[in-house]
This record gives C-alpha cells, structure tokens and sequence, in this order.
C-alpha cells in the first residue's frame, strides 16, 4: 500500500542538505568538452560562486534553494521535469529580461535555459512535481569551457567577502523595471 502523502509539515531551511548530499538530481546526456574542463574549475579557486541545498523534498515535490553570487553563470541546460522559479533577493538576468526579488520564471521540461545573477547576486528557489531530476548541460566548446573557468578564478577576490543579496519584499504597482 502506498504511503499517504503528509498534510501538514515544517521544515528548516537550516537543516536542509546540500544538492549533492540530497542526491536527487542526476547528470543526464554528454558533455565531454565541460567533464574535461572541470580541473580548470577546480583550480580557479575555493569560490564556486553558488550553493544549492534542498529545503523540502517528498515523492512527487521538491524544493531547491540557490544562493549565488554576483555575476554567477548558470550554463545553458535543461532538466527532465517542470521548473517554476522564484527570486526571493537580488537580482538575474534572463535573456534580455531583468528579474528582481518577486519575480519568477516557468521552465517546461526540456527546454533549455541559462541566467545570470545580478551585480548583488541572488537567492532563487526552484520549484518540481517530483523529488528526482536530471539536468543535462549543453556542451560548449573547450574554449568557452575555459574562459567559463576563467570568469570564475577573476572573481575569486570578489566572492570571498560577498554577503547574500538583502531580501525585500516586492511591493504591487511598483514601477516597472527595465
């Protein structure tokens, strides 16, 4: 007999586990070119410049928190399921959009996407209707892997003492933004 989904739960954000020690999302197609560029990430420095954790997860939802910093890439990629996102602080560019804190965006499965944080970073939660997804990263060529490095190893100094972007609340009929 399946299990009854629960009715009512809390969780804390402090108790969460990383994204690689939750375990529910899966590397999926190839990408030789980024697998072989992984050392020059590495060896750009201690700051990756994101960190991903998993606040909520159960058999049919999933919950994902990221906190990135300024000028973080996420390359293009796509997952196997349905995203909705939504900016919690900060800022990222999408395409030639500008999100800010309220804002979100609607991702379907398969489709690929790619953003940038803002000049103060950004705190993002990502929402699935499932608890295991994969992603699979469109391969660049060997140089754009390397300058993607080398992006990061240039913002080492920048990181290191960057505080999170400060949350505020999105306020209806504000103006617009550009």
């Amino acid at each position: 007999m399946a299990e009854e989904a629960p009715r009512f739960e809390i969780f804390r954000g402090c108790d969460a586990p990383s994204l690689d020690e939750c375990g529910c999302m899966t590397l999926a197609g190839e990408a030789p070119n980024m697998i072989a560029a992984l050392p020059l990430f590495a060896g750009a420095g201690p700051e990756t410049g994101e960190r991903v954790d998993v606040p909520y997860r159960r058999p049919g939802m999933s919950l994902a928190r990221l906190m990135l910093k300024s000028g973080f890439t996420l390359p293009l990629h796509s997952h196997d399921c349905d995203c909705l996102y939504y900016i919690v602080a900060g800022s990222v560019e999408l395409g030639t959009e500008t999100l800010s804190a309220g804002d979100g965006f609607f991702v379907g499965s398969a489709v690929p996407y790619a953003y940038v944080a803002g000049p103060e970073g950004a705190e993002v939660l990502e929402f699935r209707a499932t608890d295991a997804f994969d992603i699979r990263v469109r391969d660049k060529s060997p140089e754009g892997w390397a300058k993607a490095a080398e992006r990061v190893r240039e913002a080492q100094g920048r990181w290191a003492n960057e505080a999170p972007p400060v949350r505020q609340r999105p306020v209806r009929g504000s103006p617009e933004r550009t």
